[in-house]
């Protein structure tokens, strides 16, 4: 008898389950677009080069076109529908919307899901490539223009709002380390 080549997975994408059959050969992206019909993650290159289809698992960054849906499931996956709260936009789509880090729109749901990790990674004192001091006693360096472009290099933009793009997260960041620094009520 030959093994199956398909089964019912559950997954969990932004808050809710969903379980649905696929092959084992699907690839999360097919099954976020094709599947669920969450069509908000963008289908580019499909190889891994443009991140378009970027999607955050487990709060990391991952290109939803390289990854088998089997494999994400149990994790926790967001994608650029479940960023927002209801109709208020998170503080980096503000950010995109604000400084037009856009322009035909087809790499922005990856743009941000990308941004969020961005984010959340050197708050955590993640070193990039450009970082300069990497010693563990070393203070977490300043989010520049160099430390961003680095960070989102993987989202390619085919229209050039790569300046708008580098303002947008700039802004959310500041915005998200102020929202530490004030006190809560």
């Amino acid at each position: 008898m030959a093994p199956s080549t398909s089964s019912a997975i559950t997954l969990r994408i932004n808050g809710e389950k969903y379980t649905l059959p696929v092959d084992h050969r699907t690839t999360l992206l097919d099954a976020l677009r094709e599947h669920l019909d969450l069509t908000g993650t963008k289908k580019g290159c499909d190889q891994g080069q443009c991140g378009a289809c970027t999607v955050l698992l487990d709060g990391r960054r991952a290109v939803a076109c390289l990854q088998l849906a089997v494999a994400a499931e149990g994790r926790e996956i967001t994608t650029i529908e479940g960023v927002a709260d209801g109709d208020r936009l998170h503080p980096v789509q503000q950010a995109f919307l604000d400084l037009d880090g856009y322009q035909c729109g087809y790499c922005t749901p990856g743009q941000i899901c990308s941004a969020l990790a961005v984010i959340e990674e050197h708050a955590a004192g993640w070193p990039s490539a450009v970082t300069e001091d990497l010693r563990p006693e070393a203070a977490a360096p300043a989010l520049s223009t160099e430390e961003i472009r680095e960070r989102m290099s993987g989202n390619l933009c085919r229209c050039g709002a790569y300046a708008s793009i580098v303002q947008a997260v700039a802004r959310a960041a500041e915005n998200a380390a102020d929202e530490v620094k004030e006190p809560v009520a």
